[in-house]
């Protein structure tokens, strides 16, 4: 399919700079179908069913910007690729005036040394820390993340160490949050739970390839950036027992539907999963498990509107995103919330 035809335009006044508060609070559109409801989040609770499933992805953002120096020239790093418990692929500003071996200084005893560099991965990054200390020394001098497009002007800020984290965030690993679950709040969940709503946690680090724009012409010639993901042997065989039972899978986020989909059989049998996925859903795919997604408002051209397309129709979507438009819905990462149906 031609990437024009995901484009559309967007006013930069309806990017939203920060969150709804409180997080369930912000607006919902509910398509389905052709269909198009203007709620607030916290009637999601109405959209579901006892007996139905939410599927959270409790991966847990790593403050993964860094500030520092080689000798006299400052560096600023954002890792974005997890080589090993001690090394990162980061892109770093300005990369051209790093040379292999060379130490950058990012606080107290915390550097590290210059491995390769490579035009699309930026430089490797071997730290003097491991594993645990080396989140630890981050959570410390690191700067959350924002995606491009919150564009402020002082940039991240204290507020966003817990803004820009879902309150179910468990697991270290992700550099960019799956941001449909920011709008969740712990009373809300708690309700949820009550009404006999299964929720089942899965794992997907999201990377810094969510933010990256397609270059090419056709989705033929894209390539999908690729995320480590998990589901235990335990959730795997509660979310076929969920859906044998007739109750519906809805997953939260575009990443939790991925990973699902790279786990489900051409049966529809979700199967243990502990790897790298980068599928690629776009309009024509066949969804194998999940029925109902929680997402937020994305990027015109970009991989995660495409998916939204393919999972409730193309024109649904455009047509849906002009309404949103016109009713001052906030778009991206801290904007408001879609609830979609499958078609």
């Amino acid at each position: 399919m031609k990437v024009s035809d995901f484009d559309f335009y967007l006013p930069k006044e309806k990017i939203a700079i920060h969150p709804a508060n409180p997080r369930d609070s912000a607006k919902m559109l509910c398509i389905k179908g052709n269909e198009i409801q203007d709620k607030i989040f916290s009637d999601i609770i109405n959209e579901l069913n006892p007996g139905d499933c939410l599927v959270l992805n409790d991966t847990k953002v790593i403050p993964v910007r860094i500030k520092g120096t080689r000798g006299t020239v400052n560096i600023e790093a954002t890792l974005h690729k997890m080589y090993d418990e001690k090394s990162w692929w980061a892109f770093a500003k300005p990369g051209k005036r790093l040379k292999l071996g060379n130490e950058i200084s990012f606080g107290e005893n915390f550097s590290a040394i210059v491995l390769q560099k490579d035009d699309n991965r930026g430089v490797l990054l071997e730290f003097n820390k491991v594993g645990k200390e080396l989140i630890e020394s981050l959570e410390k001098y690191g700067i959350m993340p924002l995606p491009p497009y919150i564009d402020r002007l002082n940039g991240a800020d204290s507020a966003d160490f817990s803004d820009y984290q879902t309150v179910f965030a468990k697991n270290d690993g992700a550099v960019a949050a799956p941001t449909a679950g920011l709008h969740f709040t712990t009373e809300l969940l708690e309700k949820i739970k009550e009404k006999g709503i299964e929720i089942v946690n899965i794992t997907l680090h999201v990377g810094a390839g969510t933010f990256v724009p397609i270059k090419v012409e056709d989705t033929e010639n894209h390539i999908m950036h690729s995320e480590f993901g998990i589901i235990t042997l335990e959730n795997a065989n509660k979310l076929n027992s969920i859906k044998k039972n007739g109750g519906k899978i809805i997953a939260v986020g575009t990443t939790s539907l991925r990973l699902l989909e790279s786990a489900a059989s051409e049966s529809g049998v979700i199967n243990p999963f502990a790897k790298e996925t980068d599928i690629f859903i776009i309009p024509g795919y066949k969804f194998k498990f999940v029925d109902k997604l929680i997402t937020n408002f994305h990027l015109p051209k970009s991989t995660l509107f495409m998916l939204v397309c393919a999972f409730s129709g193309i024109n649904n979507m455009k047509k849906a995103y002009e309404y949103a438009k016109e009713k001052d819905y906030k778009f991206y990462s801290y904007g408001d919330a879609c609830f979609l149906e499958r078609v």
